[in-house]
């Protein structure tokens, strides 16, 4: 998991994050920079279902929304959904190195493209190393409790590198 101090990150792993959260406040602590791509921000924007995290995204003014749609190369639109192939076009345009994506082919194409990666769960990691206090298992289980989908492999072993398995 990439140490950095600015990043690019996805649909999911915001939603996931105000799952663990109820709010993005302590992702402006972790990071001096956090980008959405205009298409990420149409994502979330639109809410799916029930419109979860749309309101907390849009109190977020401090993440720097992207506000034009960005010109995304052929490759990364034919391989991935539309915000994973913004969050790399971004990256890669901006000169930055990490993203914040938790799909797994996102993740491979991201690599390909020479960057480094986070996911919700890094960043939950990362919070708990900035804040020893914090929680990672509270934070997982509000997740699960809003629905995330995480695996077992995935929750053992943020709670093993927590230093809070059972």
């Amino acid at each position: 998991m990439p140490e950095t101090d600015k990043i690019v990150i996805n649909t999911s792993p915001l939603i996931a994050l105000v799952a663990a959260w109820g709010n993005l406040e302590p992702l402006a602590a972790l990071y001096e920079q956090v980008h959405v791509p205009f298409e990420v921000c149409q994502e979330l924007s639109k809410g799916g279902s029930s419109n979860f995290a749309v309101a907390e995204f849009e109190q977020a003014t401090w993440l720097r929304k992207q506000s034009s749609a960005l010109a995304l190369s052929p490759l990364l639109l034919n391989t991935l959904d539309l915000g994973e192939a913004s969050v790399i076009q971004l990256a890669l345009d901006l000169g930055l190195k990490t993203v914040c994506i938790d799909e797994a082919i996102g993740r491979r194409v991201a690599r390909l493209s020479g960057l480094s990666l986070t996911g919700s769960m890094g960043i939950l990691l990362k919070a708990k190393r900035h804040n020893p206090s914090f929680s990672v298992k509270d934070a997982i289980a509000r997740m699960l409790a809003k629905k995330i989908r995480l695996s077992k492999t995935v929750i053992d072993f943020a709670l093993e590198q927590a230093g809070e398995a059972t």
